[in-house]
């Protein structure tokens, strides 16, 4: 749909600019999809009126012309255009405007010149070189009333726009002007002006004999005779306007003006010469065998499903579609029958398609045209015919013929205020919403908090509930909406720093080799005996199979049938790791949105690895990955923090290959190598290495600290140490920690790692030697002797005290 923003405003013109009228618009569901100017930029044009006119000296088709700009100096102007005579009303571009571009795409500057030696002031322009159309067959002849001197772009309205509407298929009242001047008067409160609808005197008593033989097809049928127009009349240059500005094109009057009133009302409407119709019409559905040759010189074949206006001889139209080439009104026409109808939209849908074209009488009448008002526009088409083709000294008029065999029953459609509130999500009253429904112009009766509205003639579009809720919620504004979620209030949050995501977990322990399983977790009974010491696990009252009767309260008996599997696969390298909830009885734990009472559910993490460290290769030789290589794997998923290991017995573990995970004082897991024994009764002919540690102690990671890097040369100290066997490392770690926290001297020491133990010749067969290498560095200074001796003295004596150490 594309009209006029003038012609709109004079029907409805709120106080607003036209980027906020196309916005308004677009918020009601009438989407503008451009807006464009009616005329490209130009200055200086003038309307001027041609006084003079004498042949150029030296060129035979060129004139001078002397004209009138009303300046009260006539203007001196060269010429060249066939059509000019004295008296003439023309755009004129005075020296100095700025004319469209032209081919080369640069604006063109008027100047005084001279042509052929004669000085010409100006330039007397035609419709193409003002970009006001194609036509360059001469100047543009302008109505004798035009008045000198004025501004041509506000003579001609140059500066309105073009506004380009998308509508959606039941949004049919607004594909006029008049449907659009309706949606902006509801939105704004702005009064409507309908156009006038001045009713012309009868002089005629003819009728031209209609029978509807179709009422499903056409239920309102509505026509006039007129006799003695004059088609050859020029079709008003306003009119001319809005139509090209509509996207319609100039034919004839009698044609130009059923199209203005469809574009200004939505009716369209069809006019007959009158002369050319054989007796009466037969409104009817077509036949098969019958054709028809179309205004657009197409010949059709019709048939039971196309509905047609036929005379006694033959079809004259396809109704609501295009009228027919035999009955086409022509500039000799004199005597006309203007008719108009309702269509049912049922009965127009899918006919143009079918014929491979479409058109817009077609495309208003299949979305349903106003039944009510087919009376009221016909006086409108007749009083323009009257005004424009020939006036009411020659024009006669008929009466009018109005045949009603089949409307629509409007029924009342209810539409309670809360189920508004709900379904838009904003709290209306029923006074609002009273208020909205009469701008609307909506006829309704009013209960607490339910409405019963009838739909008017020209709305199709709403016949249950929640048509009328969006008409509420286009009035009200959809961007006044607020933007929240259906249910409640949501924000997106940003993840914590210190936090991993289990899929970071994920991706970690994939890049150290290990691949992920996942495992039911209904497992054996007897696994829970063998793996954790459980006699009472958690029971299935109703387990999927025999062997998944309880709940796992760890992961690696899981993972070691996953091994076991792969072995009996000739698999001889498996790492693997789940990352999944174990099931533990709790009475601290209540009933929540993800917990149950009586029983935790935490995510743990574990992880096994059997066989050769890496696949066989040339570059190193094979060996089979023990203790100290997951626990490498283990430190480096937690890594910065440090773990802290210490010996435990435990079941399923092998004696003296075990250990506890602590991090930050709290114990988080295990880690160790499978006992014998369970190895010797699952069939493993090694044992693999195993860990499981608390998810959320991976998840929870430290925030990076800064810390100024030494420009000063570190040293280098070894200390080795002589202990009881039964001394652990550990210990030993702890003491000299302790010690560098303490101590202000061993403030220095910025490192130490175990790298050698030895046991044998020399020692008691109860001792072992621990060796160690402290790394020391001064962030201010470089290191002296005597401070680095003092640091080392220190964490000596401290291992003394502590656990009776010795130096080597």
């Amino acid at each position: 749909m594309q009209f006029s923003e003038n012609w709109l405003r004079t029907m409805v013109d709120p106080k607003m600019t036209s980027d906020e009228l196309s916005h308004m618009l677009t918020m009601a569901g009438l989407e503008v999809e451009e807006v464009e100017p009616v005329a490209p930029p130009f200055s200086n044009v003038v309307v001027a009126e041609i006084r003079e006119i004498a042949k150029h000296p030296d060129a035979d088709r060129l004139n001078v012309c002397q004209v009138d700009v009303g300046t009260g100096t006539l203007l001196n102007i060269v010429c060249g255009a066939p059509n000019v005579r004295v008296g003439m009303k023309v755009p004129c571009a005075m020296a100095g405007a700025v004319l469209p571009p032209g081919a080369d795409g640069k604006p063109f500057l008027i100047k005084v010149g001279k042509l052929r030696g004669v000085e010409s002031q100006g330039m007397l322009c035609s419709a193409r070189e003002l970009k006001l159309s194609e036509d360059h067959g001469g100047l543009m002849d302008l109505p004798a009333d035009a008045p000198v001197g004025q501004n041509f772009r506000d003579y001609y309205q140059l500066n309105d726009l073009k506004f380009t509407i998308k509508l959606t298929p039941n949004k049919a009242d607004c594909l006029s002007v008049l449907g659009v001047a309706r949606e902006v008067s509801a939105l704004t409160g702005t009064p409507l002006n309908l156009p006038e609808a001045h009713v012309v005197p009868v002089a005629l008593t003819e009728k031209l004999p209609v029978k509807i033989s179709a009422p499903d097809l056409c239920g309102r049928f509505v026509g006039r005779v007129i006799r003695g127009v004059n088609a050859k009349a020029p079709t008003p240059d306003w009119m001319k306007q809005r139509l090209e500005r509509s996207g319609q094109r100039s034919i004839s009057a009698l044609v130009d003006i059923s199209n203005y009133v469809m574009l200004e009302m939505g009716r369209p409407s069809h006019v007959f010469d009158l002369e050319k119709i054989h007796g009466g019409l037969d409104v009817r559905w077509g036949k098969k065998g019958e054709s028809l040759k179309l205004l657009n010189g197409n010949t059709i074949e019709v048939d039971e499903w196309v509905g047609v206006i036929a005379d006694q001889k033959e079809i004259e139209s396809l109704a609501g579609i295009m009228g027919g080439d035999s009955t086409a009104v022509t500039l000799d026409t004199e005597n006309i029958y203007l008719e108009s109808a309702f269509w049912w939209p049922q009965a127009i849908q899918g006919r143009a398609r079918k014929y491979n074209f479409s058109t817009d009488a077609a495309h208003r009448y299949e979305r349903g045209v106003d039944f009510a008002s087919v009376m009221e526009h016909v006086e409108r088409i007749t009083a323009l015919i009257v005004e424009i083709c020939g006036g009411p000294e020659h024009v006669k008029v008929g009466p009018i013929d109005d045949h009603i065999v089949n409307l629509p029953q409007r029924l009342p459609v209810k539409m309670r205020t809360d189920r508004a509130n709900k379904v838009i999500g904003v709290p209306f009253t029923d006074a609002q919403i009273a208020d909205i429904f009469t701008r609307l112009g909506l006829q309704f009766t009013q209960e607490p908090g339910l409405f019963s509205v009838t739909p008017p003639s020209y709305r199709f579009d709403i016949e249950i509930e929640e048509d009328l809720i969006e008409e509420v919620v286009r009035v009200f504004g959809f961007e006044n909406i607020p933007s929240l979620p259906p249910v409640a209030p949501n924000a997106m949050l940003i993840a914590p720093e210190n936090t991993r995501s289990v899929f970071t977990l994920r991706r970690q322990i994939a890049d150290m080799d290990y691949q992920e399983v996942v495992n039911y977790s209904f497992v054996e009974e007897a696994w829970e005996k063998d793996f954790c010491n459980n006699a009472q696990p958690i029971k299935l009252q109703n387990p999927i199979a025999s062997q998944m009767s309880v709940m796992r309260t760890s992961l690696i008996a899981s993972l070691v049938a996953n091994t076991r599997y792969n072995l009996n696969r000739k698999i001889n390298r498996v790492r693997i790791f789940e990352l999944a909830a174990v099931y533990l009885r709790d009475a601290n734990v209540q009933d929540g949105p993800l917990s149950i009472a009586g029983y935790d559910q935490p995510k743990r993490l574990a992880a096994l690895a059997y066989g050769p460290v890496a696949e066989e290769q040339w570059g190193m030789p094979t060996r089979n990955v023990d203790f100290f290589d997951v626990k490498a794997d283990l430190e480096n998923l937690f890594a910065p923090k440090v773990l802290r290991f210490n010996k435990i017995d435990h079941s399923a573990l092998h004696p003296g290959r075990a250990a506890t995970v602590e991090c930050e004082g709290q114990v988080i897991g295990l880690i160790g190598e499978l006992h014998p024994r369970l190895q010797q009764k699952y069939d493993l002919p090694l044992a693999p290495i195993v860990f499981e540690v608390a998810a959320n102690a991976l998840q929870a990671v430290s925030l990076p600290s800064h810390r100024e890097i030494s420009k000063f040369q570190a040293v280098t100290r070894d200390l080795a140490l002589v202990v009881k066997q039964s001394v652990s490392v550990q210990s030993l770690l702890d003491v000299f920690h302790a010690e560098i926290k303490k101590a202000d001297s061993c403030k220095i020491v910025q490192d130490l790692v175990l790298f050698d133990e030895y046991r044998g010749k020399g020692l008691e067969n109860d001792e072992k030697s621990l060796a160690f290498r402290f790394s020391l560095q001064d962030t201010q200074n470089t290191l002296q002797d005597e401070q680095v001796e003092q640091a080392m003295t220190q964490l000596l004596e401290a291992a003394t005290k502590g656990l009776a150490a010795r130096l080597r």
